[in-house]
Formats: C-alpha cells, structure tokens, sequence
C-alpha cells in the first residue's frame, strides 16, 4: 500500500536527533579502529620471517628455484628443491604443492593436507631462524631468514588491504547513520567479506614462508566468513525491501544452516571438504535469491529488482568460478596461479557489490564501473580456467583467450550492462527537452494548470508506479525510502515562500528501476525552468497590459479630445449624433482596454448597453437574451473578438441588410459559447456572398478564438449568423 505518511516520516530527519553530534564522532573513533587493525597486521606480516627467493612448479609438479637474491642459493637455479630439514629435525618433502595459497579453495583433501604440512614445516623453520634445503641432485644448504619488512608485503597486499577498510568503513557509516536489523545484516555481510580480502591479501604475500598457523586457519576462516555471508543474505532479504510473512522462520533456518555446515566442515571433515563448502555457499546463494524473488513477486518493488540482480550476478559468477576450479583441479601447472585469481575476482565482484548496495540512489559511476570490471574478471578468470581444462591451453594462451573475451565483453555490453546493472535508465537530453518544452509552452498557455502540467511532466520523465501529494515537504527534491521514491516540492507561482505541497513518485520505470540523485537534481531544474517559463510569461502580460493601458490613454487624450472638439464645431446635427457615437464607440474601446479583467456578465452588459442605444438611435428593435451556467473571466483576445465580431454582425445588418429588428442570442453553458444575431432584413442567400473585409474580419476572430461561424437565412426574411466555440472555457 502507498501510504503518504511513509514517506512523510522519511523526510523528519535522517536520524536521530541525540545523535546527531555523536555520530561523527562515532565513525572518526571506528575509522581510526580499522586503520590502526589494519596497520597491526601488516607490521605483523613484515615482521614474519620469509625465504627470499621466486619459485616455479615443474612439468612433474617439483619445486624449481627460478632466481634469488642470496648467492649461495642462486647458485642452484634451475634445480628442484625436494625437502627441507633443519639440523637436528628430520627433512620434510616439499613439491610444487608449497606454492599454492589457498586451502580454501583447494579441491583435492589430499592436495591440501600436503600444503599446509609442507607451510607449517617452511614456517616452524623460519621462526628458528634459519632453513635447510635439500635439492634433487644430493646439494643441502643452509639459508638465513630475515625479516619480510613493508617493500616485501609486494603489490597486491595494499590494494586488498585498502577495499577491504573501505567495506569496513561503508559497515560502519551504514550502521551508525541507520542502526536498523537490516543494516546490522549488511554490516556483518561487509565485515565478512572484509576478513576475505585481507585473507587472500595474506595468501597473496610474495615469497616462500607465512606466520605459523596463518595457512592453516585461512581455510576454515574463509569457509565460515563465506557461509555468515550468506546466512545473512537470506536474513536481510527476508526484511527488506519488504517483511515477509515467515521472515523470522526464514532467519533461523538459514542461520541454523549455516551453523549446522560449519561444525559439520569442521569437525567431521567430509570428503571432498572443498565440494561440502561449495555446496553450501551455493545453497544459501540460491536461498537468498530465491527469497529477494519471492519478496518482489509479493509486492513489486524496483529495489527488490535491483537485489534480485545482484544476487543472480553473485550466484552465476560463483557457480562460474567453482566449476572452472573443479575442472581445473588436476593441472599442477596450471592450478595455484588461476586457481588463486577466481578466488580473488570472485571476492572482487561480491566486495563491489555491497559497496554499491548503500550508493543505489547515488550516482557513483566510478564505483560502478569498478564492479563492472571485477565482473568481467571474473567471468574471464573463469572462462580461462575452462579453456585450460576443456582444451588443454596453457597458461599463457588461456589467458589471451579470457583477455579477448573480457574486452570483447566489455566493449560491446558495457552500455546495457551499466543501464541494468543497478536498474538506472539514462533518458535521452533530445527527448527531456522536447518534453519540457512541450510542458514550458502549455504552462506560458493556461498558468493556472501549472502544477497540473509539472505532475504530468515528471510522469512522462519518470513514469512511476504511483504518484500521491505530500503535506511535509522539502526545501529540495529527496530521494526517499533507499531510491524507491523521489519526493519534489512545488512552490507557488507568486510566493517565494514555502512550497504548498510536495508529488512523491513511487517507483520509477514502473517499479523496474531506482531513483537516483541525478533524478532528483533533474527534478529540480525541471521546476525551475517551468517556473521562469509562468514567470516570463507573466512578465509578458504585465508588459502587455502596460501597453494598452498607455494606447487607452493615448487614445482618451488625444483622439477622444479631437473628437470632442469636432463634436462642437459640426455643421448640421446630423454631424454632432455620427461624432456622439463615434465618441461613445472610443470610450468603449478605451474601457475595454484599460480594464484589469473582463467578466462575461461585465462584458455581456456592456454589449447590450453599448447596441441598445445604438439601434434606438437608428430605430431598430433589439431583442436579447443572454445565459451562463458560470461566470468565466475572458481574456483582453476573448473580449476584443467579441466585442468586434458582435458589432461587425449588428452593422452590417443595419446598414447592408436594412434590418427593422434584430435579436442577439448569447449563452455560455459547459464550456461551449454560443452566440447568434438574427435580423428581418432583406439578404438572401448567404452561401453565394462574396466575404469582403467585415465578414472576413468575423471568420478570422472567431478561429482566433477556435471557433467556427456560419450564416444561414432567417425563415422568410433576414439572415442568421452563428457563432460557436466548444473549448471557449479552457482558453478563458
């Protein structure tokens, strides 16, 4: 249901007001907690000892030593190193499994017990301060550590690093600023995937040896930071946008799930551990967007739209990345380096993702098109696992394959991805100014209807689901309720004052998109403009009515004072009567044009004064009626055709027709102005005249005022000249 006083609550504030000058304080406190966590761990990091040498995994999946600052053991590149033994321990064999990373996301069980034994052994060593290697061809030798220190942290440590502070910033600004259910579920969604990256940021650090343990705690660590992730997915699509029915029954089951998983991983250590992670990572993705479809098949809602889409992109690209690593698996060569990119463009994507979910309504495109990469990245990492897997390509010509394809992507879906991404639909600027120029000419027309013609208009721009009337209103236009509507005030043509009342737009693109700031700003200059568009016009009349009051005065002072003068100095009575009426004909003329308004009961006394005389004057009979349903206020156009066309009518039947009498029918009823003048003159045959500049006169007012004229005879003697208007109304 709209409900006004939604949105109305909506604009009080944006929190509340205790908290006001707390709440940045609140977030300076949080923002110096993470820089300061985040500064720890990698003064941790630097201060782990490290075995400083660059290594490749063999065609038989050995450990080859490919270059290494230490002379001794530079001097064994090229060779396979087969075990390490410290003096006095017994050795322990070492592969190619010593270069993969990441246990989470590992396939074979076996595989992954081998690596973090073979860590755990590099790491105990490390700690004692010193390794020994044992090489293929009998050679042992004993190499110092030393410290990884910062330049050793490499390249990818601080950009991982910093999106991983800036998601636990957004949980936290998010949280202060709004401390509702659903935002504590973000936060913990952030928070998550903020440990993932800093995880793989770890895994990531260049160089043999890694602080005791790290390893071998990252892959539970990731497996239930991924299954939190996605627990409270499905909790907070449950709650928003809207509440369903067993929102709570839907909570727990997916919590208790998600819990039942993780000590199952944990404890029982099925087999394969890697699939059982997967499986559940994939079923509270599919839980989630399931839930986030329901919600919006039970009330349509554009950002249940727009998280449906996120969701379906998150579960397709970790369905994407999980069976490119499952066929993947059984290349040695080929497995910890791309193994360890899908991992890393799939944490990419989802971290991009919840950083875009507060921004819906704002435009960040920068942000946008970061997420739009690491979706491709990771549609292409994963396209470059298959082609490795499915067609035997190696490494480098896979990932030529997977750079064409993202390019291609990129090049030719960026537009319609970017427009359908977060659900935003860029208007063209040909079609917002024709339709504003459109509404500007209708509004400089009837400003009455202005408020009319700025609802229409933001209809036609926006074209949202439902569009209600606000008491409350802003001092500019909002976006209200996380994007799902735009609230625009109107402010009165002639106050600058507060504005009377405020249209709130519920939905765009009939619920198929969210409103953004720029559609908020778009609304503002669209009443702006509309607004200099009544107030030019009005500034137009005002000049118009100055300058007919100057000619009224002109006309009263000059000419009405010549005729005056030539009145007193006729020649023959005759002379004085033709001057009194021309005079009396003037001063009609002059009132009409001085006067700030004409109603029609004014007008329509004014004409019959104005003919009564007239005819006495030249012994013509007038009959008149006149009726009206309301009492229109014409414009100076409406009054001059009138008046003209009345006379023009009423002269011609005196003087061409000869009339003795003449009946003036005027009504005004819906809308419609009818106006008839009948006389029992002597002209016949109205169809075959030939119009010359009186009648000509009277078909051009008339049209001027959208009408029609038409003369016909008048039973045995005389003629009929009938007006009619059917929209008279609207243009009064």
């Amino acid at each position: 249901m709209f409900e006004a006083s939604t949105f109305e609550r909506s604009l009080g504030g944006q929190g509340p007001p205790p908290l006001i000058g707390s709440w940045r304080r609140t977030l300076v406190l949080a923002g110096l907690v993470g820089c300061v966590a985040l500064f720890a761990l990698a003064r941790w990091l630097a201060a782990a000892p490290r075995l400083d040498a660059s290594w490749d995994a063999g065609p038989a999946g050995e450990l080859v030593l490919r270059a290494s600052p230490h002379a001794t053991l530079d001097a064994h590149r090229g060779q396979a190193l087969v075990a390490l033994g410290a003096p006095g321990r017994p050795p322990v064999a070492v592969d190619g499994a010593l270069l993969q990373r990441s246990p989470r996301w590992q396939v074979d069980d076996a595989l992954r017990l081998r690596l973090l034994t073979q860590h755990e052994a590099l790491a105990a060593q490390l700690v004692a301060g010193s390794v020994g290697l044992h090489f293929a061809g009998g050679d042992a030798l004993t190499v110092r550590a030393g410290p990884r220190g910062f330049t050793g942290l490499g390249g990818a440590f601080w950009p991982l690093a910093g999106l991983a502070l800036l998601l636990y910033l957004f949980a936290a600004v998010v949280l202060v600023a709004h401390p509702r259910p659903s935002n504590v579920l973000y936060a913990i969604m952030s928070l998550c995937q903020a440990g993932n990256l800093l995880v793989i940021a770890l895994e990531n650090l260049p160089g043999l040896g890694l602080p005791p343990g790290a390893l071998a705690a990252s892959g539970p660590v990731r497996m239930g930071l991924d299954l939190c992730t996605g627990a409270a997915a499905v909790h907070a699509f449950a709650l928003t946008p809207n509440r369903l029915v067993h929102a709570r029954a839907i909570a727990a089951l997916a919590w208790s799930g998600a819990a039942a998983w993780l000590a199952h991983l944990h404890f029982a250590q099925p087999a394969p551990l890697w699939w059982w992670a997967q499986a559940g990572c994939v079923a509270l993705a599919t839980a989630a967007l399931a839930v986030i479809h329901r919600s919006q098949r039970l009330q349509p809602n554009p950002y249940a739209v727009v998280m449906r889409r996120f969701a379906a992109i998150a579960l397709g690209t970790l369905v994407l990345a999980t069976l490119a690593v499952a066929l993947i698996a059984g290349d040695q060569e080929a497995t910890p380096g791309l193994a360890m990119g899908a991992s890393m463009a799939w944490s990419l994507l989802l971290a991009c993702l919840l950083l875009l979910t507060p921004l819906l309504g704002r435009s960040r495109q920068l942000l946008r098109e970061f997420a739009l990469l690491a979706g491709i990245g990771t549609v292409a990492t994963a396209v470059g696992l298959l082609c490795v897997a499915l067609f035997a390509l190696g490494p480098l010509a896979s990932l030529a394959v997977a750079a064409f394809i993202a390019l291609g992507l990129y090049a030719g879906a960026r537009q319609w991805i970017l427009h359908h991404f977060a659900g935003s639909t860029a208007m063209s600027t040909e079609r917002t100014f024709d339709q504003l120029y459109r509404a500007a000419r209708e509004v400089q027309a009837r400003p009455s209807r202005h408020a009319q013609m700025l609802g229409q208009l933001l209809r036609e721009l926006f074209d949202p689901l439902e569009m209600r009337s606000l008491e409350r209103v802003p001092t500019r236009s909002l976006v209200v309720s996380a994007g799902a509507a735009l609230v625009v005030p109107l402010r009165p043509l002639n106050a600058a004052g507060a504005p009377a009342f405020a249209l709130a737009l519920r939905f765009a693109q009939r619920g198929r998109r969210l409103f953004t700031n720029d559609d908020a700003v778009l609304a503002d200059r669209v009443v702006e403009q509309l607004g200099r568009a009544v107030a030019y016009d009005q500034a137009v009349e005002q000049g118009r009515v100055e300058e007919r009051l100057r000619i009224a005065q002109d006309l009263h002072d000059d000419i009405g004072a010549r005729l005056l003068t030539l009145m007193y100095q006729a020649q023959s009575p005759e002379m004085e009567e033709y001057i009194r009426h021309t005079l009396q004909d003037l001063k009609t003329l002059t009132r009409g044009l001085a006067a700030t308004e004409h109603r029609l009961s004014h007008a329509a006394a004014e004409w019959k004064a104005d003919l009564t005389q007239r005819l006495t004057l030249a012994h013509v009979e007038l009959g008149w009626t006149f009726s009206h349903d309301r009492d229109l206020q014409l414009s100076v156009v409406q009054w001059s055709a009138l008046t003209r066309v009345l006379r023009e009518l009423v002269t011609n039947a005196m003087y061409h027709g000869g009339a003795t009498r003449i009946d003036v029918g005027l009504a005004c009823e819906g809308g419609r102005l009818t106006l008839e003048v009948a006389d029992d003159g002597r002209g016949r045959a109205p169809q075959a005249w030939a119009h010359g500049l009186g009648m000509g006169g009277v078909r051009k007012r008339v049209k001027l005022l959208g009408g029609e004229v038409h003369w016909r005879e008048n039973g045995p003697r005389g003629i009929v000249c009938a007006v009619r208007v059917v929209d008279f109304a609207a243009t009064a």
